[in-house]
């Protein structure tokens, strides 16, 4: 890091922004993370990292550029050679007539500086950037996967893919590799019946980013077999396995699932970073309000926290976000989880284990015997472990973990439902925090469009448009034209639209009556509980994320 933790905490606290009972805390997990100040302050939530990089960038005397809201052109970002880029960590991002305008995570590097005046004969003029923004943004130097593979087989083998010398092993190696730089969650290698199609999925979406030769599928399944230590000889069974491999120097675990389907065995592997980075909630897309609801849950020594919603719609992030700020020395966080999807240093993490009749409940009893302060439960799926989780927040500890209902109210009748009585749901539960991942527009891309009142109206209620827009027949929102950084799409990275339900007197007494989740929802909105609806409203008015996506995820019909 370029300043000292010494130097962040001064710039903190001169700051206003954290005061020193935060600093306090932030110090500690630092030191018992082993992570930079500057770092544990953003997984903290204590300050986002744009705003923490406005700090380091006037304190060094440098201009401040956060590029994930900047439009880079491609010929100016390309001035830099990808290897220069990515190992001094520099991104070139727009030239004016005082010369070539560089995001350096060190600034005050003179050798660089000199080396590309030299290179490029233009004149740098250094920014500072964070870390994080520099490595989201080095993604513009993502070569096509197609011609990469295209080119590899002409080399290695020329037009006879059945070769015995096509490179199996560096083609894995190579998908893999650029499924974790596209920050892809699954690989799917899927036979068709003239081609091997390879698909990422990506913020949620499958991609198709190319088409092999179907004679290679037989060996690329094979060497995927190899690597996860799985049966090769079996063609006709599904099989499961794990990889674990370095990648970008990071550790990265690969959960695979073989099965076989009518033109071959098809595989999917999803990506699971060891090197996980949780991302604050604020920078997840929660509003202010809504996290100190959350924070005022998280500093309580007992009851439930609950984060629901569908599959793919971000809760476990959400969860280990909240973990991480939980995270101190003097506490035990014990989880149960199927599967362990990212590693925590100081997280004693279970994973579930039917053959052993290791199950949530079973797994839940035991944690109950090590002394627990915070318990995750990966998941309430049936009443049992519900009647544990419940007693275990009744008794001491703070409880989290995820349901799947539709939004937060729904959740309180799903407890119900497994057989918890009203009035221990209405005394155990803190806060729940209903969500949808929406995809953001790319910023590289972004541009201005106008579309009618009349149109917004029929998918979003007139209170939401009177209360986000202005009162015009047009109305202007944003949307990504689609450029090399998105894959075309307009979209890059995901944001998360929210509702956090906070249990008042109010809404505790309606659960003790046995109210439904509509008349709850309707008095926590009068108590002032912005909906996800809302949220994803306001984000479209904010400029990050599309109509079409709001309502893609909140399942409201579409005309």
């Amino acid at each position: 890091m370029l300043l000292s933790n010494e130097q962040v905490k001064n710039l903190l606290l001169q700051s206003g922004q954290v005061n020193k009972e935060t600093l306090a805390t932030l110090e500690e997990f630092s030191k018992n993370a082993r992570t930079p100040l500057q770092e544990a302050a953003i997984e903290k939530d204590a300050i986002s990292d744009e705003n923490l990089g406005i700090l380091i960038a006037n304190f060094l005397k440098y201009p401040f550029i956060y590029l994930a809201k900047t439009a880079i052109p491609e010929n100016i970002f390309s001035i830099i050679p990808e290897r220069i880029a990515r190992k001094f960590k520099v991104v070139a991002f727009a030239k004016s007539e005082d010369g070539l305008m560089l995001a350096m995570v060190d600034p005050t590097n003179k050798e660089l500086i000199d080396m590309i005046e030299r290179k490029t004969r233009l004149k740098v003029v250094p920014y500072y950037a964070t870390g994080r923004d520099v490595e989201n943004t080095l993604q513009l130097y993502r070569k096509d996967l197609q011609q990469t593979f295209d080119d590899l087989l002409k080399r290695e083998v020329g037009e006879n893919v059945e070769s015995e010398d096509a490179p199996i092993a560096k083609m894995v190696d190579l998908l893999i590799t650029y499924a974790y730089r596209d920050k892809a969650s699954d690989i799917h290698i899927e036979p068709e019946e003239n081609d091997l199609l390879v698909r990422f999925r990506i913020d949620g979406i499958l991609h198709d980013m190319l088409y092999l030769d179907k004679k290679l599928t037989d060996r690329i399944i094979t060497r995927i077999k190899i690597l996860s230590r799985l049966r090769t000889d079996e063609h006709l069974s599904a099989q499961d396995g794990k990889i674990r491999m370095m990648v970008d120097d990071d550790n990265l675990d690969l959960r695979v699932s073989i099965v076989p389907i009518a033109e071959g065995e098809k595989a999917v592997l999803r990506l699971l970073s060891s090197h996980f980075r949780a991302s604050s909630l604020l920078d997840l897309g929660m509003k202010e309000d809504d996290f100190k609801k959350v924070n005022a849950a998280i500093n309580k020594s007992f009851g439930m926290i609950l984060s629901t919603g569908p599959t793919g719609s971000g809760k476990t992030t959400s969860i280990y976000s909240i973990l991480k700020i939980l995270n101190t020395r003097e506490k035990n966080i014990t989880t149960i989880e199927d599967p362990i999807e990212y590693r925590m240093k100081g997280v004693n993490q279970i994973q579930v284990n039917v053959k052993t009749n290791l199950t949530f409940a079973n797994g839940l009893r035991s944690i109950l015997r090590q002394d627990p302060n915070v318990i995750f439960v990966g998941e309430i799926r049936d009443d049992e472990t519900a009647e544990i989780a419940v007693n275990a927040a009744l008794t001491g500890h703070l409880v989290v973990s995820t349901l799947h209902t539709n939004d937060a109210a729904t959740a309180l009748p799903r407890l119900i439902d497994m057989k918890i009585e009203p009035f221990l749901v209405a005394s155990t539960v803190n806060v729940i925090i209903g969500q949808r991942l929406v995809r953001r527009i790319c910023e590289s891309c972004k541009a201005q469009i106008t579309v009618k009142r009349e149109d917004m109206l029929r998918n979003i209620p007139v209170e939401l448009l009177d209360k986000y827009f202005p009162k015009n027949d047009e109305l202007i929102v944003a949307k990504g034209k689609g450029c090399k950084l998105c894959h075309q799409t307009g979209y890059l990275g995901r944001i998360g639209i929210f509702e956090v339900l906070e249990m008042t007197e109010t809404i505790k007494k309606l659960i003790s009556e046995k109210n439904d989740s509509d008349v709850i929802s309707k008095e926590a909105i009068k108590e002032g509980m912005t909906t996800m609806q809302e949220d994803g409203v306001d984000k479209i008015a904010k400029g990050l994320t599309t109509i079409e996506e709001v309502l893609r995820v909140t399942m409201v019909e579409k005309v």
